[in-house]
Parts: structure tokens; sequence; C-alpha cells
């Protein structure tokens, strides 16, 4: 089916049309086009959360070698940033705790299509431009803030996309039409509706009505209800004209995609976050950095205030630089004082799992620094050191709608300021913080008054139990049954 001319029912125009025939032309032309392949699927344990979350990985196979049965679910993704995998992490999470069998289906990792290629580029211009608008005040202001809050808002991304989502479809042809299947990016979601699956559900992440999320054909999941309603509306998404809104049955409100390890855990976790503020023991801080390795200087401003009260034991640190070990290089050369304070917790993810379950309870003290070259280790580790910090510190992408109190810097690119006004409205997570010495400034407020972290806590108890961090669950449940309830 034609998807680009018409978007839910809004005629697009024939320049716009015209332009994403050629976006596809120009994509062929670079990558080529496979879409007389055969690829077949076969599945191996996913590395560091095949265990935990019994996380399945599909791979391009010579032959078929999958069998998929009644508790099967399908998680397509892609890597751009971290924030795709770890909403992925959360939906196979949640699924698994439900007795289903998550699936792992990354387009970006199939390497030798034209879907992995389209994609791995992508996903190349779009870390460079993160990195650039941390250095760049006027890059910043004048291409990537109004790209990420308005140009991907238009209507006419979405219809580019949805003819270059059609290159990707070889890659579906093992999957059964009718298996549960959740997109955690556009992308599969919409690969997915051209290649004829009939279960699918579009977890959208952000928080900022984005027509770049749209995938007609799908149910569409928010995270939030005033996303619920932007979206609804497709508000703003045509800056001509009020577009016809979405139907009520493509689009629902599920609350936020969190993993079921952390849900089940909140009360207690909570419990001790608040024990730690009252009894004057150190602060645990948990820096997480981003997928594209932006906001180093953010960072080292932190780490300089905070390496007092570190050298004290009134604050210990975990920072996690994912897969970036050249961020924890700069950070080492630029902050070598910190080094007789700093633990390396490297490329051993069991013992970075038995690190973070055993500070749970346990002491901990100093810099605890962890960077892991797997993917998945490197995503996950934030998630496992989350139960034992008592403030995340992270930019308001997906983790600002975590279960953790919450210090939020300086966002990278528009679309994310509503992620921190979701936190600051819940309650568990600070407002943005804009530059790092407003960022010193809150970290410092925290440091020295434990009573807002505990009413954080308190306010991240009252939201679970209003059903807030259930939203993972809800996703499974949709593309499993088609309803929530």
């Amino acid at each position: 089916m034609e998807r680009s001319k018409v978007i839910f029912g809004n005629q697009m125009s024939a320049s716009a049309y015209r332009k994403a025939v050629k976006g596809k032309e120009k994509f062929i032309k670079k990558y080529g086009s496979d879409m007389d392949r055969v690829y077949h699927l076969t599945d191996a344990p996913a590395p560091a959360i095949g265990e935990p979350l019994g996380v399945r990985e599909l791979k391009i196979s010579g032959k078929t070698g999958v069998e998929f049965n009644d508790k099967s679910l399908v998680i397509g993704n892609i890597r751009m940033g971290f924030g795709h995998y770890r909403i992925s992490m959360a939906i196979a999470s949640a699924a698994r705790s439900m007795g289903y069998d998550p699936y792992w289906f990354d387009l970006c990792s199939f390497s030798g299509t034209t879907c992995g290629k389209v994609i791995a580029g992508q996903n190349q211009l779009y870390s460079l431009g993160s990195r650039i608008s941390q250095k760049s005040v006027l890059f910043n202001k004048l291409l990537w803030e109004p790209l990420n809050s308005e140009g991907f808002r238009q209507l006419t991304y979405n219809c580019s996309d949805q003819k270059t989502a059609e290159l990707m479809t070889p890659v579906f042809r093992d999957l059964p039409k009718d298996i549960p299947y959740v997109a955690t990016h556009v992308w599969p979601s919409q690969a997915a509706i051209h290649a004829g699956l009939t279960h699918v559900v579009n977890a959208i992440p952000d928080n900022w009505p984005m027509a770049l999320h749209l995938s007609e054909g799908a149910v569409h999941t928010v995270q939030t209800p005033s996303a619920y309603l932007g979206y609804r509306a497709l508000r703003g998404m045509d800056k001509h004209r009020i577009l016809k809104p979405m139907p009520e049955d493509s689009i629902v409100y599920t609350g936020q995609y969190i993993d079921h390890e952390l849900v089940s855990n909140i009360e207690y976790d909570c419990a001790k976050r608040i024990e730690r503020a009252q009894n004057g023991k150190a602060v645990r801080w948990l820096m997480s950095v981003g997928g594209a390795g932006a906001q180093k200087e953010i960072f080292v401003s932190m780490i300089r205030r905070m390496l007092p009260y570190i050298k004290k034991a009134k604050a210990t640190l975990f920072i996690n630089v994912g897969d970036h070990k050249k961020v924890w290089e700069q950070l080492k050369t630029e902050m070598p004082h910190m080094m007789p304070y700093v633990t390396e917790h490297f490329d051993d993810f069991i013992e970075t799992s038995e690190f973070a379950n055993q500070a749970i309870d346990g002491e901990v003290f100093g810099i605890h620094a962890f960077c892991h070259s797997d993917i998945f280790a490197a995503v996950y580790s934030t998630n496992l050191l989350m139960r034992c910090s008592d403030v995340l510190i992270t930019k308001p992408s997906e983790l600002a709608f975590y279960p953790i109190p919450k210090l939020m810097i300086k966002r990278v690119g528009g679309h994310e300021a509503w992620g921190a006004i979701r936190a600051a409205e819940i309650g568990d997570g600070t407002y943005e913080c804009s530059t790092p010495a407003e960022t010193c400034g809150m970290m410092k407020l925290i440091q020295h008054n434990g009573d807002i972290i505990e009413k954080m806590c308190e306010n991240i108890i009252t939201a679970k139990n209003a059903g807030i961090y259930d939203g993972a669950y809800k996703v499974v449940k949709l593309a499993v049954s088609g309803k929530i309830g």
C-alpha cells in the first residue's frame, strides 16, 4: 500500500511526494537495492541481556533457523544513540515477566543489507550532529534545535521516511505476518507495516509530538497524556493547515516504558535512598553518557565540583560511559587528580552486574567507571546501576522517564525538552539545567539537602501506584491481544 501520498487522511502535496521518491532513489544509488533478495533469520542468546531478560537476537542467515510459537514477541529496533535500545530492553523485560519470549530484531545490525546501510549512515549523521551541537552554540541554535523540534515535526518528513522504509522490507520475510511485534523506533515500525505484519505496536519514545514517529497501520503508544493529545491531533505537523486527526484506535496512552526489574523494586529501592538520605550517608550519583558521547564538558564541570565530597566520603560517583572509551580517556586527561579515587569496571559485564547487585544493600565509596565495548552491556549497565543509585544525572532523553530521582542536564535537541518537563511535573526529576553553572548549583543543592531525594522518592511511589510506570507491560499486552485491559 502506498503510504506516502496520504497520511491519516491528509493528502500530501505532489512536491512532497516527489521529494520522497527522490530520497528513496538517492539511497538506492548510494547503497543499492536488495528488494529481490530472500534473507533468512537465525537466533542466538543476546549478549548481556540474554540470560537476565531471556532475549534472543535475530540474525541474518543462509537458511531459516527460528521456530516461533504463540509466546514469541519480536522487538524491532535500531541503534541510534542508546535510547531505542534501552526502551527495547524495557519491553523485553516486561514481556519476559509476563511469560513471553522476546526476540531482538535490530535493523541496523544487518550490515550487509540495504536496510542496515541506510540506517547506519543516518545514525552516523545524527551522532555527528549531536556532538557538534554541544560544541557550537550557533550550529545548535540555527540548525540542530530547529531540526529536532520543528523539522522532524512536519508531516512531509514522515512522507519521505515512509518511502525510504520500503527499502527495509526484505529482512522481514522470515517473520510470521501475525507475530506480535513492538517497534521502538519508527523505521522498524514502518518497515513492518510495509512488509505486511498485522500486529504492530509503534512505541513512540519522545514526549514532543513529531510526524517523524508516525507509522500508519500500527497502533501507536505514547508515555504521557500530553503526548497523546498532541499526536492524536497531529498538532503543528503542517504549518499551513489544521490536519485531520489520528483515529482513536490508532493511538494509546500506556504510561512510561520501564523495565520490570525496576518497577517491581521501586518501593525497596526508594526506601534505601530515603534511609541513606536521613542517615547522612554518601549521596550516590549515577552519571550516564549518552549514545552520541556528547556533553563531556558538563561532566567535567560536575566531577570537578563533586570531587571534594567524594574525598570526604560524602558522595559516591558511578560513571557509565557506555561504549565510548574515548570519552573516559578524555575525562582522565582533563582530571588526572580524580584517578586515586577511581575503580574501573571495563568489559566485564558479569563483574558489573555483581557490583551493582551488591551495592543495593552494601557500602560503596569513591568513583566507579563503567565501560563496555558490547552495546548491550554498555546500555544495560546504567539500568543495573539505577537500583543502587540515589540520583541519576542525565539529559532529558529516554532516561527522563525512569523511576529514579534525576538531575536533568542540558538537552541534545529541542525534542528532549519535554522529557524534563514531564519529570518535573511528576516530581521524580529536576527541571532542565541549561548551563554547567546551573547544573552544578542543582547538584550542590541536592548534595546538601537530603529532603529533595526523599520528596522525589515519595513522588516516584505515588506515580507507581497511579500506574505511571506500567507502559512496557501495556505495550506488550497491545501487541499480543490488541488491548491493554
